[in-house]
């Protein structure tokens, strides 16, 4: 992609998301309009990796543009066989092209890019949201704005990756290559899973959930991270309140994925050894 075009769209998305105004204007709804296209092709991405320091770089205005795209766009009947939508963002088009099974009544939206090899059943991805090659998106999982999704990850059933679009700055949720996300568990509010962890069924992962690595004699908390490999479960810790203790919501490491071991075997090994539900 030509840079000059990409740093060109950045200025007036920004100028725009300043002053709407600038919207009247062919030259910044062509812009966000451009930018949107990219997302959908896959050409650029709301977030990107560093592999240097592993660290996610959120590109604000890249959110920008898929927030002025809504104020741009229209609402419109879009017929598809015998459902009837009424919208401003077209579905997704394409797709044996792209190498990419979505099974009936899978849906995308315009603007999220799916990789070669991906499969949504019955779920639902998102504008700005990057699916990565070879992961599955099971039957109801739904894929939130923005979203970025690995390569080689199962969203098991009913799984709710939460779409982080505004404020514009916030960090979207990652779910790195290689993770299995077990089903009706939750992953919102940016969190991020690095590669190769497992969640178990129901996990329920926010920004402040915590997180505590039982695996040592004393417990290990983080917030906001899953650190790669980890088998992780919904666990609970006692609070006192003014009525009394009750137990709160957490979330427990109970052992880590090796490394040296293929990541199919590994799964199901770590799935046999440590009981996780899926």
């Amino acid at each position: 992609m030509n840079t000059t075009n990409v740093a060109l769209w950045k200025d007036r998305v920004e100028a725009a998301f300043d002053d709407r105004a600038l919207l009247a204007h062919t030259d910044f709804s062509e812009a966000v309009t451009k930018t949107v296209d990219a997302l959908d092709r896959g050409e650029l991405r709301v977030a990107t990796y560093n592999g240097s320091d592993n660290t996610w770089t959120t590109h604000v205005w890249v959110k920008q543009a898929i927030l002025l795209y809504f104020a741009i766009r229209k609402m419109e009947v879009i017929d598809v066989g015998p459902f009837e939508f009424h919208d401003k963002i077209p579905l997704k088009k394409n797709f044996q092209a792209a190498a990419v099974r979505v099974v009936p009544p899978g849906t995308v939206r315009y603007g999220a890019h799916l990789e070669r090899g991906v499969i949504v059943m019955p779920g639902y991805v998102n504008i700005g949201a990057y699916v990565g090659a070879g992961t599955m998106v099971d039957t109801w999982a739904t894929v939130g704005s923005c979203a970025q999704i690995g390569r080689d990850v199962h969203l098991a059933g009913g799984v709710g990756i939460g779409g982080v679009l505004e404020p514009s700055s916030a960090v979207p949720v990652i779910i790195e290559d290689g993770c299995f996300v077990g089903s009706r568990a939750v992953v919102v509010e940016g969190v991020r899973v690095e590669r190769e962890a497992v969640l178990g069924a129901n996990v329920v992962l926010t920004a402040s959930t915590p997180i505590i690595d039982v695996t040592g004699a004393t417990p290990v908390e983080y917030r906001g991270r899953v650190p790669a490999r980890a088998v992780v479960i919904p666990g609970s810790r006692p609070k006192k309140f003014p009525a009394g203790e009750y137990g709160v919501p957490c979330a427990l490491i109970i052992g880590h994925r090796t490394e040296s071991t293929d990541r199919k075997v590994s799964l199901n090994a770590a799935l046999r050894d440590f009981g996780v539900s899926v």
